[in-house]
């Protein structure tokens, strides 16, 4: 009788000539472009998420515009707040996809495939990051139409975007670890809401407040897309250590989660 020694795990046959770094990106690529075009399947859901910040902003610079002064054209200071609320609530999308794919019993499948560990978490909040990146253009589109206009050069103004997108990379890490402790997608986004709410509403995202990291975000944004006396370089500064050092904490946080369930 022939004995077949089977191996006690699989072996990636088309692994780059490179280092696992190489792999691990490939995968993640990989990954990643799944979940964009999962995205492609649901319309209804792309369509909704996006109508919800035009919503907002047409709502604050045409109903409550009037009713507080800022110093500057409302819409001005307003804008930059759009930008952090939109990503935010773009990122609990990473909650729920995650919770989705952990009950589906996907995330199981994945990890018996020869993949490498990253590329599920990374693949999804990189996902979540571009479809991020959409929806800041189609805002930008929307706030130029209603009055918004660039106070410092379109330079500084890109900046602006991309701390904001940094932001809602962290984001993404920390509401990943969410999505994985819940028992099904409805859960994971109402478990995220009561969290991302007071940060948001009670934030320079819309009137003046002040000591919480979405603040030092939206004043960030707002010095370098509005400038004049609004012109802050330590907002930059703190903006970028509070994401640096939220992305420090969150994202071990959100691999163990990862690690335990799967």
């Amino acid at each position: 009788m022939t004995t077949i020694a089977l191996p006690t795990t699989l072996q990636r046959t088309d692994q780059p000539t490179g280092s696992r770094v190489g792999w691990a990106i490939q995968d993640m690529a990989t990954i990643t472009w799944r979940n964009l075009r999962a995205l492609t399947r649901t319309p209804e859901a792309v369509f909704f998420s996006t109508l919800q910040p035009i919503m907002f902003t047409l709502l604050f610079v045409y109903v409550f515009g009037g009713a507080i002064h800022t110093g500057i054209a409302y819409v001005d200071y307003l804008m930059p707040g759009i930008y952090v609320q939109t990503v935010a609530f773009g990122a609990v999308s990473t909650a729920v996809g995650l919770s989705e794919d952990l009950n589906k019993g996907l995330i199981e499948r994945f990890r018996a495939l020869p993949m490498a560990r990253s590329a599920v978490l990374a693949g999804r909040t990189s996902a979540d990051l571009v479809r991020n990146v959409f929806v800041v253009v189609l805002i930008s589109v929307v706030g130029f139409a209603v009055g918004f206009r660039i106070g410092t050069n379109f330079g500084l103004f890109l900046c602006g975007l991309l701390i904001v997108l940094l932001f809602s990379y962290t984001l993404c890490w920390g509401f990943a670890t969410l999505g994985l402790s819940a028992p099904n997608a409805e859960t994971a986004q109402i478990m995220v809401f009561p969290v991302l709410f007071p940060f948001i509403f009670a934030s320079s995202a819309f009137v003046p407040a002040k000591h919480q990291p979405v603040t030092q975000v939206v004043d960030a944004a707002r010095s370098l897309m509005t400038g004049g006396s609004l012109t802050d370089t330590a907002a930059v500064w703190a903006a970028l250590a509070w994401c640096a050092g939220l992305l420090i904490v969150l994202a071990p946080l959100a691999v163990r989660k990862y690690r335990r369930v799967a």
